[in-house]
């Protein structure tokens, strides 16, 4: 028999969480569905992280000698959840404590662990991640950005686009090309890059919802300390391999999801001009549809992170959840949108605006679903090699 349930420390760790978000969210706060925040949310945001830092509560899972509680990975999903579906600001989490983090556990030396760890798990440091090129996408081994060592350092060239929340981070989880003699995925090297580097120029990529999330990120001799490499030379496209599988985890987007469907689902039980949605029967059953949906996606991101616990690192099952996830958030965004008719069409800001405007918002961002952090098709390509034994194609 299976059990779904938690012990009962689990759930008083999920208790703790709650009371703190209700006590530390202001009243009427309205956060955002994923996992980037509008930059007036940022003051806040740091204040938060640091605060859930102090208590060792943003790195739950990490050990207690780089600022974290010991815990399991499940303690770990459960704040990723819970901060998710309570929308509270994300933009320091995510590509610090979902990915850099664990990527440096698994591939740095002691030295560096003792370095860079800590001020993530405190909150004093965000950070983002250096991967896509203007001509390096999917096919990431493709990058042009180089390395060259001089001396102590290695000086680097070329730029990085699609860099969500550069302008916002401190340092960035990069990758560079170091030895452009062997084959593309051999000669690549991942580094630890301050963003206040000279050299440095942050350029912001407006969004279709209007949003800064994207940046191009250019580097003109940049000079980042040999001492920043991590995983060894050469090596960094087996250090991007363990990054995106741990991004790829998704309870947060669940989570999130989840959270509109509550709402939405409150919404159809008001009345608004035209009478109450939540009357009519097809209203009701596309609704739990999603209910039915968002649960069956909760699970799968629940067993990512049972495997996580166990010491594994999830790959076919994690890109699993981020097929399922990418599907569900257009379903949520374009049911919640055409439930609302005209109303479902207004930006966040106006006075006539449903659900804050938060709907629509989802809507728009929910078309890259499919492509960011790895298109489905590399996804179902994983699912099928390395899930179901199929060769390539």
């Amino acid at each position: 028999m299976i059990d779904f349930t938690f012990p009962a420390e689990t759930e008083e760790w999920r208790a703790e969480l709650r009371a703190f978000l209700q006590k530390e969210l202001p009243p009427g706060f309205h956060g955002s569905d994923d996992f980037f925040d509008d930059e007036e949310q940022a003051p806040f945001a740091r204040e938060l992280t640091k605060k859930l830092g102090a208590k060792g509560w943003l790195t739950p899972a990490w050990p207690k000698e780089y600022g974290g509680l010991g815990k399991s990975s499940i303690e770990q999903m459960i704040l990723n959840e819970e901060m998710a579906y309570h929308r509270a600001p994300a933009s320091g989490r995510l590509f610090t404590i979902g990915i850099t983090g664990p990527t440096v556990m698994v591939n740095a030396s002691d030295e560096q662990k003792a370095r860079w760890l800590p001020r993530m798990a405190s909150g004093e440091d965000w950070y983002c991640q250096g991967f896509s090129e203007p001509g390096s996408g999917s096919d990431l081994a493709s990058m042009q950005t180089r390395a060259v060592r001089d001396g102590d350092d290695y000086v680097v060239n070329g730029q990085k686009i699609w860099t969500s929340n550069a302008h916002l981070a401190d340092k960035m989880l990069l990758l560079a090309r170091t030895n452009p003699d062997v084959p593309k995925h051999k000669g690549i090297s991942a580094f630890i890059v301050d963003m206040k580097t000279p050299g440095i120029t942050v350029r912001g990529i407006p969004n279709i919802a209007y949003r800064r999330d994207f940046n191009e990120v250019f580097f003109e001799d940049v000079r980042v300390p040999a001492a920043n490499m991590f995983g060894g030379e050469d090596r960094g496209w087996y250090v991007a391999a363990t990054t995106l599988d741990f991004e790829r985890s998704n309870i947060a987007a669940i989570s999130g999801a989840r959270r509109t469907i509550h709402d939405l689902v409150r919404w159809a039980k008001e009345t608004h001009p035209g009478g109450r949605p939540w009357d009519s029967a097809e209203v009701r059953h596309k609704l739990a549809d999603l209910v039915i949906d968002v649960e069956v996606g909760r699970l799968v991101a629940y067993r990512t992170a049972w495997l996580q616990s166990k010491g594994e690192v999830p790959n076919y099952e994690a890109s699993i959840g981020k097929v399922f996830m990418a599907l569900l958030g257009i379903k949520v965004a374009n049911t919640g949108v055409n439930l609302m008719g005209p109303f479902g069409q207004l930006q966040p800001g106006s006075p006539w605006a449903q659900l804050y405007g938060r709907v629509l918002t989802s809507y728009l961002l929910s078309m890259s679903g499919p492509i960011g952090g790895g298109t489905s098709e590399i996804q179902r390509n994983i699912i099928a090699q390395r899930g179901l034994g199929l060769p390539r194609g």
